[in-house]
């Protein structure tokens, strides 16, 4: 590489003031092989290639930079990395609104007559709408406390995962099986009310999703979100007068059933779509609007 006044035949491919441009530029072509000198004639630079390589490197050259200049790429993602998740604050803020509208349990009102789990009303005449409006109403302001506490930590690191629509709608899908579920088992005369099925199917996709080896689905390996799991729901759901075990409990397996869905490769893509997650967002919305709807209609 000849950095001398010397005129040897060559095309210019770049002509600047700039001292340090010709010998980044240099170094690019020295990695791909490409041959080169630089001319430098009254302070002024010139990086000449033989006539026979300029397209190739004017090429090289203009990939490298198209590459470098978003660097460091970003995620993409439409996710916020930090802070607290504004559906975190709507969906723990509504219930605490929604609580202090109907209030503790009295069956006498209109909101737990019409909305309040009832295994006997779901099997018998068909008002399955109560298995997602029985996860807005609560028993007392220690059941709401607990869950909006508990359930917002989690519900703060679940949609940083998911991002908020595809979260949402889970979380929607995993409860009213979980509750469901519990319905079936216990049959006619059951009653119950809470976010807590919720947050247990929270609880499961968490463990799930956070096991990052999903390559590995067999052996010890699948165990270390169930332990995980079992052991929150040892500590947080089997203890008080009012606890329904049943509920706390299917809650947890869907929720690892629809974690391990999340982990699949597709919907980890589908993550990144602003689009789908707006659309998963306001269908869910529809979906706990509608069942209230229903529920005051009758």
């Amino acid at each position: 590489m000849n950095t001398g006044p010397n005129t040897n035949a060559g095309e210019v491919i770049l002509e600047t003031a700039d001292p340090e441009l010709p010998w980044t530029w240099s170094f690019i072509l020295t990695a791909l092989g490409i041959p080169h000198h630089i001319q430098n004639k009254d302070d002024v630079f010139h990086l000449l290639v033989p006539a026979e390589y300029k397209s190739l490197a004017l090429q090289e050259i203009t990939d490298y930079l198209s590459e470098g200049r978003d660097w460091p790429h970003k995620p993409n993602d439409p996710r916020p990395e930090t802070g607290i998740q504004p559906p975190t604050l709507l969906l723990i803020g509504s219930l605490a609104l929604f609580y202090a509208v109907t209030g503790s349990w009295d069956s006498n009102t209109i909101w737990f007559q019409t909305g309040a789990g009832d295994s006997t009303a779901i099997l018998e005449q068909n008002e399955w709408y109560r298995l997602i409006t029985a996860l807005t109403l609560h028993a007392d302001i220690l059941h709401l406390l607990n869950n909006c506490i508990l359930g917002g930590f989690l519900l703060h690191f679940f949609f940083l995962l998911t991002g908020t629509g595809l979260g949402i709608s889970a979380l929607l899908l995993a409860s009213t099986a979980g509750n469901f579920i519990n319905v079936l088992l216990h049959g006619p005369g059951h009653m119950f009310v809470g976010f807590s099925t919720a947050v247990f199917a929270v609880i499961g996709m968490l463990s799930m999703l956070s096991y990052k080896d999903s390559s590995s689905t067999t052996g010890s390996h699948i165990l270390v979100p169930l332990m995980a799991s079992a052991a929150l729901l040892a500590m947080l759901g089997s203890e008080g007068k009012r606890t329904d075990l049943g509920a706390h409990f299917f809650g947890l397996l869907c929720g690892l059933s629809a974690g391990r869905i999340l982990c699949l490769p597709l919907l980890k893509k589908l993550r990144r779509s602003l689009f789908l997650q707006i659309i998963l967002f306001c269908i869910s919305i529809f979906i706990f609007s509608a069942s209230w709807i229903l529920a005051l209609q009758r």
